[in-house]
């Protein structure tokens, strides 16, 4: 008897999250025994200062010198239970844990995406892809943004592919008044879906603020691409045979991503609003997500950069800035004003340094494209040939299958093409700032989805192909 899908799912769960507890308990291990301190990386030292001061009251504010926009408070917030619960000062291993169940709804997530777009066996391979996936391994154990951000950027993306579905459900009804045709799936509303989304994208965004404008990148994307052609089983809603025949959409594309687009604005921005509303009180002045744009955009562009982050050239200039400000407006230091004009110093520099040097800043995209996609680690501490070639063995054949799913479903509908556009939209923006392969790790999420797809589609056949070879 052969072993359902969900049940297989339920075992690629379970051994998702059991490696990542294993594997934040050796590196914990490994810190404490080499006296690296508590967390490895130095933004989870800040994440982990703000989730405390959260849970204790105090100030939202980072370093000696104050800054009251340093981060966006999502990943804080979703530490801070952690603090609350197990006490005031608990060791790491707590967060490196939370970290691991978060992983482990991101592992659940792509299994269900594919599960929606395929078949029920490709969400049991794309999940297990995402289950072993190193990338995805050391997300749920390190303490950084990306555990939450993981799960949170791909129910936005099923949110809207669910809306999408059901705009192309309504479309097609033929009497909107008495609901959907016979045969299909009574979807929520469009645009309850695509608020939900939006709810979704501006939690995203709150843990890791480059996601802000995804939205509207996709939407331009999606009113480029015109009219659909294709359909998806997501909701069960296509015309009978339009998984295996191209049919044209009965609406214009440009129309419903257009308001969708504008249903999800709206929930990200009811998300987005009260950090809005504080740091219009806390500067004075409109920022959508923090005051460190200026700095990471300075790292990426200035005469000593080299595609990699090095807060060792950016710092010494920012403290010589901000020593500048302060010293001629005394009041600015305990206004805040000076973290935006600090800011505004940082970005105006790194503008007018790539604006001068325009053959350097096209180097260092493509220095940077290689970083992002490179198949092994570019950190020299992980050089090793099998570290190197353990991961490039991993990484290379889901990164295929996930090119080659994209191809192949292009032309199958826009839900399709959101899987892949999140690897598009990183990598554009990681050739402006600086990059590595962590940075690539939620776009693989996406292309795991459609490599997931590819293998059922083979597994499919290979069942197909023995059962002609064993038919009388």
């Amino acid at each position: 008897m052969k072993p359902s899908p969900a049940k297989c799912l339920a075992l690629v769960l379970m051994a998702a999250f059991g490696l990542r507890l294993a594997a934040g308990w050796y590196w914990q291990g490994w810190l404490d025994g080499n006296h690296r301190g508590p967390f490895g990386f130095g933004d989870s030292e800040g994440y982990w200062v703000l989730a405390r001061a959260i849970a204790h009251g105090e100030p939202y504010q980072y370093g000696p010198e104050g800054f009251r926009v340093f981060r966006t408070p999502g990943y804080p917030i979703v530490l801070t239970p952690v603090l609350m619960l197990v006490g005031n000062d608990p060791p790491v291993v707590w967060g490196r844990a939370f970290s691991a169940v978060l992983d482990t709804l991101a592992v659940a997530a792509v299994g269900w995406l594919a599960w929606r777009l395929f078949s029920p066996w490709a969400g049991v391979l794309a999940a297990a892809m995402a289950a072993v996936y190193p990338g995805s391994i050391a997300v749920g154990f390190l303490v950084l943004g990306e555990a939450p951000f993981c799960p949170l950027m791909l129910l936005h993306l099923g949110l809207w592919m669910a809306a999408w579905n059901a705009c192309a459900t309504e479309a097609r009804s033929p009497d909107k008044k008495r609901g959907p045709a016979p045969g299909t799936a009574r979807c929520l509303s469009p645009f309850v879906l695509a608020a939900g989304a939006g709810l979704a994208a501006g939690a995203a965004t709150l843990v890791r603020p480059d996601w802000l404008l995804f939205i509207p990148f996709a939407t331009v994307v999606g009113v480029l691409l015109g009219r659909e052609k294709g359909t998806s089983p997501f909701c069960r809603n296509g015309p009978k045979g339009a998984s295996h025949k191209r049919w044209m959409s009965p609406f214009p594309g440009a129309l419903p991503h257009l308001w969708l687009a504008g249903a999800m604005l709206v929930g990200l921005a009811i998300v987005m609003s009260p950090w809005w509303l504080r740091n219009a009180r806390v500067t004075g002045r409109f920022v959508p997500t923090t005051l460190q744009v200026g700095a990471s955009l300075y790292d990426g562009w200035n005469p000593q950069a080299t595609g990699a982050s090095d807060w060792t050239l950016v710092q010494p200039g920012a403290e010589e800035m901000r020593s500048q400000i302060v010293a001629a407006d005394p009041d600015a230091a305990l206004s805040g004003d000076w973290e935006y004009q600090l800011d505004a110093r940082l970005r105006g520099e790194a503008i007018a340094w790539a604006l001068s040097n325009p053959g350097r800043v096209a180097e260092l995209a493509a220095i940077k494209l290689a970083r992002m996609w490179n198949p092994w680690p570019n950190e020299p501490s992980m050089s090793a040939w099998p570290i190197r070639w353990g991961l490039a063995l991993v990484y290379v054949p889901i990164l295929a299958l996930g090119v080659w799913g994209a191809a192949k479903t292009i032309r199958r509908g826009w839900p399709y093409v959101l899987c892949w556009l999140p690897a598009v939209y990183f990598t554009l923006l990681h050739t402006v700032f600086v990059s590595s392969i962590r940075y690539r790790q939620p776009a693989m999420l996406g292309l795991m989805v459609l490599a997931g797809g590819v293998i059922a589609r083979w597994r499919v056949r290979g069942e197909s192909h023995a059962g002609a070879l064993g038919a009388p």
